[in-house]
């Protein structure tokens, strides 16, 4: 048995028993990974997968033990070579972080410009994408370290850890009747046209979740995933927009009107996801200390070594 075999067994796991697509992101030949897999099956002498044809049809009981156990070796060999590269280079590599498009524009600059300066060789890969994206990333060793509000406590391999608490606000021209009101409720909002985030997006959930409860259903007129999207469309006219306050920290802002929703909608809670069992090389850890203070090198080992996946505030 041999490591390509093993990482054969695990992305055809991960694309869903579809060995085409497995063979596609492993670069290589569907038979080949076919064949290797049998190989596998045939020294061990049980079958992982049962079969209908030549397609795999499920997992086998023995066969989910195999699966954990190569989940186990893969990421200890991950493991041996960040250690390798952690001692031959300590001060050099690459940090991937996945992020959504809100924290990627509003929230890491600070913080990437800030490791750059204390690690100047390290180089910076930034992975964009929805929630469960920016979770499978970190999930299949894509990126070091994941940052969103929505999904990433859903995934039992992953070690998720507040980062900060945010709310959202309401945006409006500064010639609507709304702004002339320091405070606002949610039965003047849902009387308007809104603007504001796709549902998988930036706490949209919350948004509709606290409508839902006064029984009142929002006019949503336009839905995007980036915050300058939504604040041009308020501009335009085409309704009130809410969006991340973090997005409206920007001077080119001064002409919209902004009033907190905290109240109204409830905090929301950034967290910044891990792989369980990972090792994480110094620059890692030092990036988490600069995107919230209480994320120190002592509570992350701490919780990487504990038996909960999410831990909160």
């Amino acid at each position: 048995m041999n490591l390509h075999q093993f990482r054969f067994v695990q992305e055809a796991v991960r694309r869903n028993l579809n060995l085409t697509e497995a063979a596609k992101a492993l670069h290589t030949s569907q038979p080949g990974v076919s064949k290797a897999i049998i190989e596998l099956e045939e020294e061990l002498g049980i079958e992982i997968f049962s079969r209908h044809g030549k397609r795999l049809k499920r997992v086998t009981e023995p066969g989910q033990h195999v699966v954990e156990s190569i989940g186990i070796i893969l990421r200890e060999v991950g493991n041996l070579r960040r250690i390798g590269d952690e001692y031959s280079a300590q001060d050099s590599g690459t940090l991937s972080i996945a992020t959504t498009h809100s924290q990627a524009r509003y929230v890491l600059p600070v913080p990437v410009t800030k490791l750059r300066e204390r690690y100047p060789k390290v180089n910076i890969s930034l992975h964009q994408g929805a929630p469960d994206q920016v979770a499978r990333m970190v999930q299949d060793e894509v990126a070091d370290i994941g940052i969103a509000t929505e999904s990433l406590a859903d995934y039992p391999d992953l070690v998720t850890l507040p980062c900060y608490e945010w709310q959202h606000v309401l945006v409006l021209p500064a010639q609507h009747p709304l702004a002339q009101q320091q405070r606002v409720t949610l039965e003047d909002i849902a009387a308007e046209p809104l603007v504001t985030y796709h549902p998988s997006f930036t706490g949209r959930a919350r948004i509709d979740h606290a409508f839902a409860q006064r029984h009142l259903t929002p006019r949503i007129v336009l839905e995007a995933i980036d915050s300058d999207v939504i604040k041009t469309y308020v501009r335009l006219g085409l309704g009130l927009g809410i969006v991340a306050e973090m997005a409206m920290q920007s001077d080119a802002d001064t002409d919209l009107v902004l009033r907190p929703l905290g109240q109204l909608l409830g905090q929301n809670t950034a967290r910044v996801a891990l792989k369980r069992g990972a090792y994480l090389r110094d620059f890692v850890y030092h990036f988490a200390s600069l995107l919230s203070d209480r994320l120190d090198k002592a509570l992350i080992l701490k919780a990487m070594s504990g038996q909960s996946s999410s831990y909160e505030l």
